[in-house]
């Protein structure tokens, strides 16, 4: 059983027991989060899709830990006009446990 869910403007495909890093969650670890943008769902036989969201289903999740991602580094050059500009950004995100698919 696998559920197509959206938080943080993205999409993910979530199935109960596996872990995915997230865009930033204003929730502490340990917290168990109800997720309840949830776009399509397969029990294994049929395959459930919204219009757009699937009416009654929820994805449960737990907050495992907060962090950042590596850092991407941006270069901007201009060739013959000694022009270089260097820049980096690291993204913070939240890993969340997958519980339960309801739906």
């Amino acid at each position: 059983m696998y559920a197509v869910i959206k938080t943080g403007g993205k999409q993910y495909r979530v199935a109960a027991g596996e872990k995915i890093k997230v865009e930033q969650i204003a929730a502490d670890v340990g917290q168990e989060i109800v997720i309840d943008q949830v776009l399509a769902v397969n029990n294994g036989t049929n395959l459930q899709v919204g219009t757009p969201l699937v009416s009654g289903a929820t994805v449960t999740a737990t907050v495992v830990a907060h962090g950042r991602h590596d850092k991407v580094r941006i270069f901007k050059m201009r060739r013959r006009k000694h022009y270089q500009k260097r820049q980096g950004h690291r993204q913070n995100f939240t890993e969340l446990q997958i519980g339960s698919i309801n739906g």
